[in-house]
This record gives C-alpha cells, sequence and structure tokens, in this order.
C-alpha cells in the first residue's frame, strides 16, 4: 500500500486526467493507482492524501466516521462572537444542517506560502483568518457555511486530516509515509 501527502497548489484539479488541460495531480504526482482521499475545490490549497488503500479511503471519506479535517480559511471582514458561534452550532447549506464545528478566530496568519494568484484585496475591507475543524465533507462546505454568516472566504488551505499535518510541505511538493495507524 502507498500513502502520499501532497500540498495542493491553487489552480490544481484533484483528478489525474482533465479535458480542458487544466492542471492535475498528475503534473505533480508520479506514482500509477493511488488516488485522492476527498477532494479540494481548484480554489483551495492544502493537503491531500493519496492511497491504494480502498478501506483507508472509504474511512476517511464516509462521513459517518467523522473523520476531524482542519483548514484554515482568510474571510472579508471582522468576524464577531455570534459569527463564530454560528459556525460552530452549524448553519443550514442547501436545505441541511450542517454538524457543529470547532471555530477559532487566528489573530495571525497561519505562517504559509503566497498565492500564486493572489486574493482580492480593498484598502477599506479587513480580512481574518479563522481556523475551522470539521467532522464532514460536503461540496464548497467551508465556504458555504463562511458566506452563510456574512464573511465570504477569500483563501481555503486544509492543514490537517485527522493526526496528518500539512507540515513544512510547500506547494506542488508531497511526501510519502506509512500507513497511518490512528485513522
Amino acid at each position: 500500500m502507498r500513502y502520499v501527502i501532497f500540498n495542493k497548489p491553487y489552480g490544481v484539479l484533484c483528478q489525474f486526467t482533465d479535458q480542458a488541460g487544466r492542471s492535475t495531480l498528475k503534473d505533480y504526482i508520479p506514482f500509477p493507482a493511488i488516488y485522492p482521499v476527498g477532494r479540494l475545490d481548484f480554489d483551495s490549497e492544502g493537503l491531500l492524501l493519496l492511497t491504494d488503500d480502498g478501506q483507508l479511503n472509504h474511512r476517511l471519506a464516509d462521513p459517518r466516521y467523522k473523520q476531524p479535517k482542519t483548514y484554515w480559511a482568510q474571510v472579508e471582514g471582522n468576524p464577531n462572537e455570534e459569527q463564530r458561534r454560528k459556525l460552530e452550532d452549524g448553519v443550514i447549506i442547501g436545505g441541511s444542517k450542517t454538524r457543529p464545528a470547532k471555530v477559532a478566530i487566528l489573530t495571525e496568519p497561519p505562517a504559509i506560502w503566497e498565492r500564486s494568484k493572489p486574493i482580492r484585496f480593498r484598502k477599506t475591507v479587513p480580512t481574518t483568518w479563522l481556523a475551522i475543524t470539521l467532522s464532514e465533507g460536503m461540496n464548497r462546505q467551508v465556504r458555504k457555511m463562511t458566506a452563510a454568516v456574512g464573511l465570504p472566504c477569500l483563501r481555503l488551505v486544509r492543514s490537517a486530516i485527522g493526526p496528518l499535518q500539512l507540515g513544512s510541505l510547500q506547494p506542488g511538493q508531497y511526501t510519502e509515509i506509512k500507513k497511518p495507524l490512528s485513522l
């Protein structure tokens, strides 16, 4: 079995082929027959686990197992306590309420790389970084949750899946690991 932690750059698809010629995992990952566990959107960055271990893939991707995933979200505005609490309690997305989340307002931005395409910047609108830990994985969930409480997400970086951490991997870098026993 093979286990690869990859720091997915902005603008890369979480698949190995694309008819439109966009950048994919194939441009970075040289191993055949491994697949991403879950997905990160084209415009999201950070930790992606790839494996050929179908059982582990199922265990991490299936929301029944409630595997925590942590994201750093740069949002537009200054969140207040009510917005943070709403995110923690769960918000309605597409008619369903999200599971409770852990949300922290970061006093300093995370120590991460510059994005290849800078976020939009407006002098009159401040931005804030949040650390959000979810135990489910709805499509574009963090972006939809922050928007639902009036905090549009400008940048999204996944920093952890359970005990797996992004660490010092730079965008486009990967490392092979032993089977994560605690997952």
